[in-house]
């Protein structure tokens, strides 16, 4: 009596195993829009977060084989900017130098749910996650000495640089968000995501103003953005940015998740 007790119940624990396998492991694609907004910490903007942000899209691909887990791709493209004269601290007027920079993103990042999420399943409809990741972009600074027209900054090696920056980085993005169920093939969510570089050039500024007579920026629009100070003293290399740290850019905002119905899966299906 013993032994057919305990096969029925090792077959009830198995059946069970597998259905929890079953439900808790599928595959679901997605495809998605983002939109929000761009901005950058650095020199001229050491620590205000969302400070003078500016629009940012992007396009995403989500493969999700887990009600715990995703994995995402995509491509964000945005605009980063920021201006000493709108600075709070008084060193920075006095430089008074100001930038702004397209930023083109690829992107590759592995998300982890807090709770069991998918999308078509009105049980699992909501969640806060986290992600992490790699990406390569791409920047390039410009200056304004006023009026509209903007001078790309990298060309006049404005700290006397002798060899360009590499405007082709590599960042690591990573950040938090949630996202939730609207209908049965669409999802929304909300995310902020840092990502760290290790260019500190983001700003075109990282170090000293250089010596005219030992290594001068290129031509005379390079000296005038060299140096905008309004220091009356002599500012020859002297400090002009901080190059113990890196820059950083920021993407946050809204996402618009559709799942793809898969060729097998009937239109009527709901998901488990």
């Amino acid at each position: 009596m013993k032994r057919p007790l305990l096969i029925l119940i090792c077959l009830l624990i198995i059946f069970q195993v597998q259905a929890q396998t079953r439900k808790r492991n599928f595959r679901q694609h997605e495809i998605g829009l983002f939109l929000g907004g761009a901005y950058y910490i650095g020199d001229l903007n050491p620590s205000r977060q969302f400070f003078l942000s500016q629009p940012a899209i992007g396009l995403f691909y989500r493969f999700t084989p887990n009600y715990r887990y995703a994995f995402r791709t995509g491509l964000n493209f945005g605009s980063i900017q920021g201006d000493d004269s709108q600075s709070t601290d008084a060193d920075q007027r006095q430089r008074n130098l100001n930038f702004k920079s397209q930023i083109q993103e690829l992107y590759v990042i592995s998300e982890f749910n807090f709770l069991e999420y998918r999308i078509s399943n009105d049980k699992y409809k909501f969640s806060m996650f986290l992600f992490a990741g790699i990406s390569g972009f791409h920047f390039n600074p410009q200056g304004n000495l006023g009026g509209g027209h903007w001078e790309d900054l990298r060309p006049l090696r404005t700290e006397g640089q002798t060899k360009k920056y590499k405007v082709w980085q590599v960042s690591v993005p990573f950040g938090l968000g949630f996202k939730i169920n609207v209908s049965k093939s669409i999802g929304i969510g909300l995310e902020w995501g840092p990502r760290k570089t290790w260019t500190d050039y983001l700003d075109d500024v990282s170090g000293t103003y250089p010596d005219p007579n030992v290594n001068p920026a290129n031509g005379p629009a390079g000296a005038l953005f060299s140096n905008r100070s309004r220091n009356a003293g002599d500012v020859i290399n002297t400090q002009r940015g901080n190059p113990r740290t890196k820059d950083w850019y920021i993407f946050y905002g809204l996402t618009l998740n559709i799942k793809l119905r898969s060729p097998k899966e009937p239109c009527y299906s709901i998901g488990m």
